[in-house]
């Protein structure tokens, strides 16, 4: 996986979780402040991890389809110095790449290496949250190795998209991980008993990338099928991977989630007014048009 990204090194955990922490820890040191966006998995999603394990505090500007620019990087990077110490010391800057709550979007090449500019020129790691990187890679035609050139570390999913049961790899320089590697061990990630694990991820990195494109087909068709019906709401740009938001008139999120349920269909409702469906490896067409026609008796 590290070669694939164009790494020296890469360390094996068993969440994509872990890998976002040991990855923070690895950055960062008590009183720093990370830089991602508000509707950022590391923030949303990851226990607090950021403060309870690293004693990071954490900036969050607001992108749209949950992506950072330069300039919103810029403006919320924090330095003591200077501050009468008034601020932390920003010392990372993450980006998710795909953008789960932005709808599985993807930043520009250039988007990405500017902010990686930005965050070295005020002295800042810069992480990738790639989760769903390998969705990006087929869906905006980077190289991983491209991709990633300007970040020290980088977070990949071997379940999600590519199907494997379990497992994530972080990535980076061999020093990084050298020093990842004792924090994957104090946060209790070691496992003598990995490779079977580790096999089923190596299988799924070499035998399920490719195929994305096709749940890419699924997820577009499903966001424009749905997207006719008079009662349902897609935002069709945010569909640039795997994953459809929508909302539907007169129903909350959960009441939509519980309607599919009873219909043999299970998805996330993602907020209150928004459910989530994500098309992987198991999904075939007819699951689709079964989705399509359970929606349009939704009314």
């Amino acid at each position: 996986v590290a070669k694939r990204c164009g790494k020296e090194a890469g360390l094996f955990v068993p969440s994509g979780t872990m890998s976002n922490a040991v990855a923070l820890k690895t950055h960062t040191v008590p009183g720093d402040e990370i830089v991602t966006e508000r509707y950022s998995h590391i923030y949303l999603y990851e226990g607090g991890g950021y403060a309870a394990l690293c004693g990071s505090s954490i900036a969050l500007p607001e992108g749209k389809y949950g992506m950072l620019t330069p300039e919103l990087v810029s403006g919320a990077i924090r330095k003591q110095a200077g501050s009468q110490s008034h601020y932390p010391d920003g010392r990372l800057v993450c980006v998710e790449n795909t953008a789960n709550r932005g709808g599985g979007t993807c930043y520009e090449q250039t988007i990405l290496d500017e902010i990686a500019t930005v965050a070295k020129d005020h002295n800042c790691g810069t992480h990738i949250d790639g989760a769903r990187i390998f969705n990006a890679s087929i869906a905006t035609g980077v190289e991983l190795p491209r991709m990633t050139d300007h970040y020290d570390s980088v977070s990949i999913c071997l379940s999600k998209g590519l199907g494997a049961p379990v497992g994530s790899v972080l990535v980076g320089s061999q020093d990084f991980i050298d020093q990842a590697h004792r924090w994957r061990k104090m946060f209790g990630g070691g496992m003598r008993q990995s490779g079977i694990l580790a096999a089923a991820g190596i299988y799924a990195v070499e035998h399920h990338v490719d195929r994305m494109v096709d749940d890419h087909r699924r997820a577009m068709n499903l966001a424009t099928s749905i997207d006719e019906m008079p009662h349902v709401h897609v935002d069709l740009d945010a569909v640039q991977t795997n994953m459809v938001y929508f909302s539907a008139d007169g129903y909350t999120a959960s009441e939509v989630a519980e309607h599919m349920g009873k219909q043999g269909i299970d998805m996330f409702d993602i907020s209150p007014t928004h459910c989530r469906l994500v098309t992987h490896l198991h999904i075939t067409d007819e699951d689709v048009e079964n989705v399509v026609t359970a929606l349009e008796t939704l009314r």
